[in-house]
Order: structure tokens, then sequence, then C-alpha cells
């Protein structure tokens, strides 16, 4: 989950506001940052969303950061 973190502090997020920008319970959300629990497959939405990426890039599937263009956004 290094990508997590990663783009978390890039982005100047805290835990505390990814909370508040997915709905994951802080405690939720840390054990899923540090790799002791998963998320679910709404969770990874959510969080990809919040991060401006890409579920892949969360999984680790592809190297690009920048999330796919999404409807209305070219």
């Amino acid at each position: 989950m290094n990508r997590l973190k990663e783009l978390r502090q890039k982005r100047g997020y805290t835990q505390i506001k990814m909370q508040m920008l997915t709905g994951i319970d802080q405690s939720d959300y840390s054990k899923i940052e540090s790799g002791k629990r998963y998320y679910t497959f709404e969770q990874c939405r959510r969080i990809a969303l919040a991060l401006d990426t890409s579920m892949d890039y969360l999984a680790g599937l592809t190297d690009e950061e920048k999330p796919y263009p999404r409807d209305g956004q070219g």
C-alpha cells in the first residue's frame, strides 16, 4: 500500500481528510494503508476518486498515476 500513502501525502491529505473524502473510517483507512486490511472494490473506487488516480494504479497494475478520462472530461 505504499502507493496509497505516497499519493495521500503528495496531495497533502491526512487520514482524517481521506475519511471525509471517502466515507471510510480513519482507523479502517489506516489499516488499508498499512496493508493490515484489504479494501473492497467500492472503497478502492472512492479512494481512487479522492486521490485523482485510477484503481489500476492503486492495485499496481500500471505505473501511470494519472486517472483515465472520465465521462465529460475528454
